[in-house]
């Protein structure tokens, strides 16, 4: 891993999080309202695997920024929240399908349509209570 790929790695995952979450919160105490930031992390930022440590530290990094936003803008009435989604089946390779389908409670990979539904939750008013969370989109993997 070259330090040129470890710094992408973390400004896309990590830094560009935090800085359009900045912009929302000031906007939102700017406008003296209420809001809901959701992170998208991965799977990878609850467990480790071959070959990802920069990936998986990314992710974990910012399910750590997620706990420490809603921490501080709680008193705000800023909720932030993690979706976690797991393997998603659109572009992968039929050998990477099956050996992930394998890994999986639910025994497939899921797709993007199926991360709607927690969008919208912790989205809306029915999450009004709930954050500093992640909601685990990834049929059991975490689950191991």
């Amino acid at each position: 891993m070259s330090a040129a790929n470890f710094d992408a790695i973390f400004s896309l995952n990590v830094r560009a999080a935090f800085f359009v979450a900045q912009a929302v919160v000031r906007r939102l105490l700017e406008g003296k309202r209420p809001g809901s930031i959701i992170n998208v992390s991965s799977q990878m930022g609850h467990v480790g695997a071959v070959n990802r440590t920069v990936y998986c530290a990314s992710k974990h990094a910012l399910e750590g920024m997620t706990k420490a936003m809603a921490v501080e803008l709680a008193a705000h009435g800023i909720r932030v929240n993690t979706l976690t989604p797991g393997g998603n089946e659109s572009g992968q390779n039929e050998t990477f399908k099956k050996n992930y389908s394998a890994r999986v409670p639910l025994g497939r990979m899921g797709n993007p349509p199926e991360m709607v539904g927690a969008v919208v939750y912790l989205a809306s008013d029915a999450a009004s209570y709930v954050t500093g969370q992640n909601i685990a989109v990834d049929g059991g993997w975490t689950a191991w």
